[in-house]
């Protein structure tokens, strides 16, 4: 690099990003004197002032909230070479009481501060200097992690993804994801580009075809620079154009919403606007407009999910199909806001763009029930659909399996069972293989006994593979799982008990929890107990669920290997090793993210527990009860919950 700065071509700059409408604009941003501005989303025209590559000293952005910070990345302006910044995000809250983040990766930093505000609400400001001027992408991708967890799935292997001249909003905001301008520079050493994303699919600048219409050979310059190329859209992406919509899960997944669920909660109607370009829709409850936007910008703000918070349901009647791409990654957003969406004449033009298994969800009749728990299993489903058929995470590395057989595969977990108790073998190993994750292993840890004959037949017939260890008994229950985590070879380690339930879409939950909450660790709630001496399953009270939170059940922890040899794995303690692990999360700084309940229901069986505060613990607070236990496709029962067997209770 040369020693002498290149000239900026503006001094000062200010960006505005947010809903025009919104009432923080009046005050405006920070001022800065002589400074022009651009505003995001534009008026309608293309805004002057810096493009991409120009260079600014002195920028100031200032934006909405997070996600309409993160709405900038997706403007063109977002490639402005930038020396000093400061971003003012005008409305913020801490994810967690006591959180704090950390600056993302970020070349050539003079100097930094953050200002929050004291009380965990209100204005937060970021300063930063380089050395050397940076693309203000880069910038907020690295600002992005001190304001809102932010934590990048692991993987063992992956692609880089570069957008040239494309800016859609579904592309992360991780190292390996950029985007550029112009033509895309050569590097000798390595092929430079393995995902190069363009408008059309082909690579930009074209190169012009050989005068006698010959493919170029291969091991040329031009043949070795690209792995593959996609076209890429707003609302998704494709192989010759963009045919699957895709979203990111960190920025448009609704978190600290789960409900209402019923039918007896709130319903409302969406209809597309036919006016003008077509493009408009709108929300109407009960009492009239609820909320309106466009499909072209189909996240939804703080304020359209303030205005759906006591909405359980919304039926589309038509969908016009005028901008079908974008009408179906607009549904895809809506479901990911929690709500249970229903379309029953979904256009073959608009569900092209969705998996079978949305389209399948999204047009079915309402649940023929008065149980609550159909009707939330339906919203489970449909979320948990969108999440693994359109993650980008997910997605992308299936478009481009042609190039990267191998990327294909979400990322590997192995399920950590260890146990003394040889009668709860079988059914443990049952439901771990039952499990509809592609990429699973079991590693079985017999802790001071030895597994018989026949047992070690049924682990050989297992579908799954299995790692089988035998520890002696004068190892703690912590050294033993220990020792199975370091026999593990999964990215992320997942701990099962052997005496609790598991519905076949629990491992699923918690790897896309883990993919779009940001959090070290994640797990789900003990809603459900089954309690044996009764025989009876009660939901009861186990707080906020898809939030984050300081505790989750033990048999239920997902987290990363990285992680977990990070904060300095297992303690070898003789029990309350979940706890042992939580805490170690905790101190470290990570967070802890609650997912919904299904699919797990906790055991209290008659030949007691380390830890037993009694039955009436369990009773206590009127909760939902089954006689045995909730037969429903969630949790892995046959059939589903019959009215006569649902009483209410209230204990004190």
């Amino acid at each position: 690099m040369s020693s002498q700065k290149p000239a900026h071509s503006y001094l000062r700059w200010r960006i505005v990003v947010g809903d025009r409408n919104g009432m923080w604009r009046r005050s405006g941003p920070v001022s800065l004197l002589g400074a022009g501005v651009t505003e995001v989303p534009g008026r309608g025209g293309r805004n002057s002032g810096p493009r991409p590559g120009d260079r600014v000293y002195r920028m100031v952005v200032s934006a909405q909230s997070v996600d309409w910070l993160r709405y900038l990345l997706t403007d063109p302006t977002s490639l402005v070479e930038v020396t000093r910044v400061t971003i003012i995000v005008n409305s913020w809250t801490i994810p967690q009481g006591g959180w704090s983040g950390r600056l993302g990766p970020l070349t050539h930093v003079l100097f930094h501060r953050l200002r929050l505000p004291r009380s965990g609400e209100g204005r937060a400001v970021v300063d930063i200097e380089m050395e050397w001027s940076r693309p203000l992408r880069k910038v907020i991708s690295a600002v992005l992690p001190l304001l809102t967890p932010v934590r990048p799935m692991p993987h063992p292997a992956s692609a880089d993804v570069t957008a040239q001249d494309v800016f859609p909003a579904w592309l992360g905001i991780g190292q390996n994801e950029i985007a550029l301008s112009g033509e895309l520079p050569d590097n000798e050493d390595i092929r430079p580009y393995d995902i190069v994303l363009t408008a059309t699919g082909e690579p930009q600048p074209s190169v012009a075809p050989e005068p006698d219409g010959a493919a170029e050979p291969a091991g040329t310059p031009t043949a070795n620079r690209y792995g593959t190329v996609l076209a890429a859209g707003a609302g998704g992406a494709g192989v010759t154009r963009p045919d699957a919509v895709l979203v990111d899960l960190e920025h448009v997944t609704v978190r600290g919403r789960y409900g209402p669920f019923g039918p007896t909660a709130g319903r409302a109607q969406l209809d597309f606007t036919t006016a003008a370009d077509g493009r408009g829709w709108q929300i109407t409850g009960p009492r009239g407009a609820l909320c309106t936007g466009r499909v072209d910008r189909p996240w939804l703000p703080e304020s359209t999910r303030e205005a759906l918070a006591e909405v359980g349901t919304v039926v589309c009647p038509s969908v016009p199909a005028r901008h079908p791409i974008e009408e179906a990654t607009f549904l895809a957003h809506l479901v990911l806001a929690g709500v249970l969406v229903q379309v029953p004449d979904l256009p073959p033009a608009v569900a092209a763009y969705l998996a079978e298994e949305v389209r399948g969800l999204i047009s079915a009749p309402l649940p023929d029930s008065d149980e609550e728990l159909d009707w939330e299993a339906r919203v489970v489903g449909q979320r948990r659909a969108v999440m693994r058929q359109h993650a980008t995470g997910f997605a992308l590395p299936r478009l481009a399996a042609a190039a990267f057989p191998a990327l294909a595969e979400p990322p590997s977990v192995s399920a950590l069972l260890v146990t003394k108790r040889l009668e709860y073998v079988p059914d443990a190993l049952a439901a771990i293989e039952a499990q509809t994750y592609p990429n699973l292993e079991i590693v079985l840890c017999m802790h001071g006994v030895e597994l018989p004959a026949e047992l070690r037949a049924r682990v050989a017939r297992s579908p799954r593979p299995v790692e089988l260890l035998t520890l002696p008994p004068g190892h703690g229950f912590g050294e033993a799982i220990g020792v199975a985590t370091a026999r593990s070879r999964g990215t992320l380690v997942t701990k099962f008990d052997d005496d609790d339930t598991y519905g076949p879409e629990h491992v699923w939950d918690l790897v896309l929890a883990r993919h779009h909450s940001g959090a070290a660790m994640v797990g789900k709630g003990a809603e459900f107990v089954y309690l044996q001496t009764i025989d009876t399953t009660v939901r009861r009270d186990a707080g906020r669920a898809e939030a984050f939170t300081h505790v989750v059940a033990g048999g239920t922890m997902l987290i990363s290997r990285g992680d977990l040899e990070q904060v300095g794995g297992w303690r070898p303690v003789p029990r309350s090793i979940d706890r042992g692990l939580i805490d170690r999360v905790r101190r470290a700084g990570g967070m802890i993210y609650r997912t919904h309940p299904l699919g797990y229901i906790y055991q209290r069986r008659s030949d007691g527990h380390t830890w037993d505060p009694g039955l009436e613990y369990f009773l206590r607070g009127g909760g939902t009860q089954w006689t045995g236990m909730p037969k429903h496709p969630e949790f892995g029962t046959v059939g589903r919950p019959t009215s006569d067997a649902r009483t209410e209770i209230a204990l004190s």
